[in-house]
């Protein structure tokens, strides 16, 4: 049988990871210029901590672990003969694969509380797993990099990750993204003023597949979930907000005028685009769009979503906002967060179709000893060390060629990697040296090529 992987999941050669380490570095650095400290949590929570905390279609995403040994032993009869896989699962699973960063970061904040200084800043580069439909930009299994603050209900934090994203995307050459902001408070407003709070979450579903099924679908979604023609005749002027950011916050102001929730969440987002203005973006630009919903039930402040450069076709590359109490559903009550992540997987994709990895090099060494005389190994190898011992990257090649065919192989070897330096001979403490870049070849130490290098 030919070997194969998952779908949703990928192999990645050495030039990919390569390519994703050079993002991961800015993106570290940057979280670490801004004071964020790192943690990690395990692959897999217990699925107690990872149930009810996405709404209905994250829960459905999660990917279970079957209980280790004979894991039907326990379950009644009766059960197994019903075949409902709902009330199998709790009996037959009681782990589960972490779906995103945030959920077990809030378990991490209630467990650690009393070794955490308030406000914690914290971030995390690891991988998640989302039993979703495998398509481009939409795996299985991907990276999240998360940035987030709890213990702090200021807005500065709102405006910094603004500015955290413009300045990894300008790192990374990433030109002309869009910072797409809204409010939970605005959206739980347009609920109330139309009459549909008690549907909230179905708006806010539905709202946030504007991008994906147009108008049209967003409409038939919301009929299906309950909300009446009159409310969404109501909401339409929502579809088509336009003018600046400006003009946007005052339609916003005189359409919830009546919703105290509403113009607090309006209030919130003026100081944040106020703020921004004052201090300009290198490369991104804010825009307030009042569609803007993300899915997750724990937002409930501001709320985040990049878009690509335009004519790059890619869902978001990253997204985040404030959840007021995530803490609470672990018992640590009235301890507000709000944070962003950056969707490595997407962004690379990106970087990829607009030719951004030229300045990536693969991982190489500088030096390359080839092996011609069986003799000379070992003083080759005592070169080496010295070389490794003052940071350059160097090898030799493992097999000794016997024949004119097996030297060739090793030059091809040395043409195929783009090794700049070759010694080719180690005689009397001194080198054979070639460079490969100018053909010139020379005879000398090797604390010469040590400096030469430096």
């Amino acid at each position: 049988m030919k070997p194969s992987i998952p779908k949703g999941t990928r192999d990645f050669s050495s030039s990919e990871v390569a390519k994703r380490n050079y993002i991961f570095n800015i993106i570290r650095h940057s979280f670490e210029n801004f004071g964020f400290q790192p943690i990690e949590t395990p692959s897999f929570e217990n699925s107690s901590t990872l149930m009810g905390k996405y709404g209905e279609e994250g829960d459905r995403l999660i990917f279970k672990i079957l209980n280790s040994g004979d894991y039907l032993k326990k379950v009644d009869e009766n059960l197994l003969t019903e075949k409902n896989s709902q009330k199998i699962i709790s009996k037959i699973s009681e782990k589960a694969l972490r779906y995103d960063l945030t959920v077990p970061f809030a378990r991490y904040v209630v467990q650690h509380q009393n070794d955490i200084t308030f406000p914690f800043k914290r971030y995390q580069i690891q991988p998640v797993w989302r039993a979703d439909r495998p398509q481009k930009g939409r795996f299985r299994e991907f990276y999240q990099c998360d940035a987030d603050v709890v213990g702090s209900k200021s807005l500065v934090q709102e405006v910094e990750f603004v500015q955290l994203y413009d300045t990894v995307f300008s790192k990374l050459g990433l030109n002309g993204t869009t910072i797409k902001i809204n409010n939970r408070k605005v959206l739980s407003g347009i609920a109330e003023v139309i009459g549909a709070s008690d549907k909230l979450i179905d708006f806010t579903v539905a709202l946030d597949k504007l991008d994906k099924i147009g108008k049209e679908g967003v409409v038939k979604e919301m009929l299906e979930k309950g909300i009446s023609e009159e409310a969404i005749e109501k909401v339409d002027p929502l579809f088509n907000f336009s003018g600046s950011n400006q003009d946007k916050l005052a339609s916003l102001e005189a359409m919830l005028k009546e919703s105290e929730e509403g113009i607090a969440g309006v209030n919130d987002l003026r100081t944040v685009v106020n703020m921004i203005e004052e201090l300009g973006l290198t490369s991104a630009f804010l825009e307030l769009d009042v569609t803007l919903a993300r899915g997750l039930n724990y937002y409930t402040g501001a709320i985040y979503e990049v878009a690509a450069p335009e004519g790059v076709k890619m869902g978001s590359i990253g997204g985040g906002g404030r959840y007021d109490d995530l803490t609470g559903i672990f018992g640590l009550k009235d301890v507000s967060g709000v944070g962003i992540s950056f969707g490595l997987d997407r962004i690379y994709l990106v970087m990829e179709e607009l030719g951004l990895f030229e300045v990536v090099e693969l991982p190489k060494p500088k030096v390359l000893f080839i092996n011609f005389d069986e003799s000379q190994v070992l003083s080759k190898i005592k070169a080496i060390k010295e070389l490794r011992n003052n940071n350059i990257k160097s090898e030799l090649y493992p097999d000794v060629a016997t024949s004119n065919k097996q030297q060739k192989k090793q030059w091809k070897y040395v043409t195929n990697r783009e090794i700049d330096i070759v010694v080719t001979t180690v005689e009397n403490g001194t080198l054979v040296v070639k460079n490969m870049k100018t053909g010139e070849q020379e005879i000398i130490t090797v604390n010469e090529l040590i400096n030469k290098l430096q």
